[in-house]
Formats: structure tokens, C-alpha cells, sequence
């Protein structure tokens, strides 16, 4: 063998055994892309960027998180991406349930749930009933007798024709039977300026968004859709102390794209699970009222199995298609 040959056969022994090595070594071994799915500022970023955050400090991984915003067609452009990548668990998504629901149940898409492999949900971003601090409504009860005395004449100021807030809507008008006018903002913050500034009559959009009106005394909440009443607003009821049947929210996550390895799954998994129970996430959850309900990756994915249901409903009802 010419010394030339000897080299190259050398050489390409040496790049075996190094990808080898690095192919050895315990996931992950090189920095994990996140994909989120909305523009930087939003609170799915905030809430991506904040675990992100929390993985670095307590070194909950090895290698850190890379962050990509890649908004745009309602979550359908970070979808595409991730389905692209199956397989690859050096990319996570930064996922609100509600988004990658109604993205999936779109017919005029392919980017149905099977291309996801849900981690971790931290919590729910939970909708509000909310009207100017000094409305004629005081309470919920007037808010729907007045809508079923004068149908399709309290405007509700909503984000998105397909996002929670018109989810919330709907859910009320079929519990109540009462019917809503909405229009759409570009953002909730929009929604709710247009709510301070009395354009529109309330807002159903997240409570995280109205906080500052109501701190402000601007806003006044008059009802939540959770499980319970939320420790950072005593004196706001519940809906289902009201006798209506409804929890709506933004669900906080993560997923990988499908057919990752399961040990990738694990790792990953775990690391969520730590980040939950850190002091820096609790203190962010109770400041944006979030309802703290950590799940893992399989009870995340029942629950998607378990709504995806109520949101072809929903989708249904306002596309105008069957079900």
C-alpha cells in the first residue's frame, strides 16, 4: 500500500471511530433546536424562552436550546417544519395545545397530530371573561341575560377567528345559549386596548393578557374558565361554580416531531419535569395566573386524544364544514 492509500485509510478510520464517538455519547450531544411557532414577544416565545432558560441555570441538559421562531399561517409553517424532521430528536417545539389542534383539524393541510410526539404540559393560559372597569355588567349573570335579551349586539374583541379567545366564545354561546358578535385584533393586547378604550364590550381572550388593565384598574374580570378559582384572583368565580361546564385555555407544552428514539423522549421528559418543579417556573406561573397542571408525555397526549373532539367541533362551527 502506497503511503498516499495508507493515509486515506488512516483518515477514514479516524472519522469512523470520531462519528462513532459522537454517535456514542448520551443524548443530547449538540445544542436541541426549539421551534416556536409564534414571533418573538408572544407568550408561547416567553414561555418556550423561559424553559430554555431554566434547562441552562440548573444545567438540566447537557447541551442548551437553540431558539427559531418560525411563525406564520397559524402555526402551519412551524408544523410543516417539524413534520419535516421526524425522527430528529434535536428539534422541539414550543407548542400551544390550541394551535397545533386547529392547525391539525384544517382540511386543506396535512399536518394532522400523528406528527407530533408530545413531552410535557406545564399548565393552562387560561381565558377570561373581561369588560371595561366601569361596564353596565357587573357580573356574568347580567353580561348573559343581557346577550339573550338583545342577540348578536355585545361585541366581544378577540385575537384570532380560529385562536382560544373565539374558542371561548363559542363554548359560552353553547352553554348558555346566548350569541356574541366578535370582532378580530391583530394580537390579545389589541383586544384588550380595544376593550379599555370601549370599542368593543369585553374580551374573552387570556388572562395573562388583561392582567396589567385589571392591575391597572382599567378591566374588570368577571368570570374564568377554570377548575378552581385562582389564588392570584380571589374574588373572580369560576364558570363552573356558575353552573356552566367549561375550561378553556392555552395549553403550555412541548413536542417532538414522530418516530423520535424513546430515550431521546426520556431525557427530554425528565428535564421538563424538572424545570416545572423550579422555583423560577412557579414564580412565573403565579404571576400570569396560569392553572399549574403539569402532565407528561403520555398523559399530554391522552388529553389531546381526548379534545381534539371539542375542537373539530369548534373548527366545524366556524368554517362553516361538517364535522
Amino acid at each position: 500500500m502506497s503511503r498516499c492509500s495508507t493515509l486515506k485509510f488512516i483518515s477514514a478510520a479516524l472519522s469512523t471511530l470520531i462519528v462513532s464517538a459522537v454517535q456514542a455519547q448520551p443524548y443530547p450531544n449538540r445544542p436541541v433546536e426549539m421551534v416556536i411557532h409564534s414571533n418573538p414577544g408572544a407568550g408561547q416565545d416567553v414561555f418556550g424562552r423561559l424553559f430554555a432558560e431554566i434547562s441552562a441555570r440548573e444545567k438540566l441538559l447537557p447541551q442548551p436550546f437553540t431558539i427559531v421562531n418560525r411563525a406564520g399561517g397559524s402555526g402551519a409553517v412551524s408544523s410543516t417544519f417539524i413534520k419535516s424532521k421526524r425522527g430528529d430528536p434535536y428539534y422541539v417545539l414550543s407548542m400551544s395545545t390550541t394551535i397545533v389542534m386547529s392547525t391539525a383539524l384544517r382540511p386543506d393541510l396535512n399536518l394532522g397530530m400523528e406528527i407530533y410526539t408530545p413531552l410535557a404540559l406545564f399548565g393552562f393560559d387560561l381565558q377570561s371573561i373581561t369588560v371595561p372597569a366601569d361596564s353596565k355588567f357587573k357580573t356574568f349573570r347580567e353580561l348573559i341575560d343581557a346577550a339573550r335579551k338583545e342577540p348578536n349586539t355585545i361585541v366581544n374583541g378577540i385575537s384570532s377567528a380560529t385562536g382560544t379567545g373565539r374558542l371561548m366564545q363559542f363554548r359560552l354561546e353553547k352553554e348558555t345559549g346566548v350569541r356574541f358578535k366578535h370582532v378580530s385584533f391583530k394580537s390579545g393586547s389589541d383586544a384588550m386596548a380595544a376593550v379599555m378604550g370601549k370599542h368593543v364590550d369585553l374580551t374573552t381572550e387570556n388572562v395573562s393578557e388583561v392582567l396589567s388593565g385589571v392591575e391597572a384598574k382599567k378591566l374588570r374580570i368577571l368570570a374564568v374558565p377554570a377548575e378552581k378559582r385562582l389564588t392570584g384572583l380571589p374574588d373572580v368565580p369560576t364558570l363552573k361554580e356558575l353552573g356552566y361546564n367549561v375550561h378553556v385555555g392555552g395549553g403550555r407544552g412541548f413536542a417532538m416531531p414522530a418516530g423520535v428514539p424513546k430515550e431521546a423522549v426520556a431525557v427530554m421528559e425528565t428535564a421538563m419535569e424538572r424545570a416545572h418543579k423550579s422555583a423560577q417556573w412557579k414564580e412565573y406561573a403565579a404571576r400570569n395566573m396560569y392553572e399549574d397542571n403539569y402532565m407528561g408525555s403520555a398523559a399530554v397526549t391522552q388529553y389531546l386524544a381526548k379534545t381534539l373532539p371539542v375542537m373539530n367541533e369548534f373548527m366545524s362551527a366556524v368554517s362553516g364544514r361538517t364535522p
